[in-house]
């Protein structure tokens, strides 16, 4: 079976985007996550931006292999905000990252249909906006060996065109590599064989 290892994120946050209906205003916004503490920065953030705002409302999703999401109506009826917005993180196919939709209420109530359309679509707006790039799930290697076995560990990391993210080259030598998902396997047992070398996971 063909090991998944890759995933689609983004880098950097989306340019704001607005969406109209019936005087109603909705900014859109993605951003890149890793915590829930970054998802309350941002949040805060833009309730400082859109103080005059009725609602924030928002979707975000963590993870490649564990998956932590989370979809907030702040206030609007029951998944007619929230849920809109996780579903285009989940059409577009994209993790690590938070869609937050800000809306001003023009005093024209749209219906829960109404409003579903509008958080989905500010949230299409804001992810298409945004530069998705697709990464690779990564395993780090922390690999230790005396100086006198470098040339051996050298050539293992040249011929498979390893990433080495560190290295501290004394006495006692210190590598921490990080191999794609999909190679990690071979690339741990090949190290594992090379005679008074160790190797361990660090991630």
């Amino acid at each position: 079976m063909e090991i998944e290892d890759t995933y689609k994120t983004i880098d950097k946050p989306s340019k704001e985007v607005l969406f109209k209906d019936k005087n109603s205003k909705f900014f859109g916004y993605a951003f890149p996550v890793f915590t829930e503490d970054d998802v309350k920065i941002h949040i805060e953030s833009l309730k400082k931006t859109h103080h005059a705002a009725r609602h924030w409302c928002y979707a975000y999703q963590i993870g490649t292999e564990t998956i932590q999401f989370r979809a907030n109506d702040d206030g609007e009826p029951n998944n007619s905000a929230g849920m809109p917005i996780y579903g285009q993180i989940q059409s577009f196919e994209v993790t690590n990252i938070l869609i937050v939709v800000v809306r001003y209420f023009g005093g024209v109530k749209l219906g829960v249909g109404g409003l579903i359309n509008a958080y989905k679509t500010t949230a299409q707006l804001a992810l298409e906006n945004s530069k998705i790039k697709t990464k690779t799930i990564n395993i780090n290697y922390l690999i230790t060996f005396e100086y006198k076995n470098m040339n051996k560990v050298m050539r293992v990391i040249k011929e498979r065109n390893l990433n080495v993210i560190n290295q501290k080259l004394e006495l006692n030598c210190q590598i921490t590599i990080s191999v794609r998902r999909k190679e990690a396997d071979s690339v741990f047992k090949t190290f594992q064989n090379i005679f008074e070398v160790s190797i361990k996971t660090l991630n």
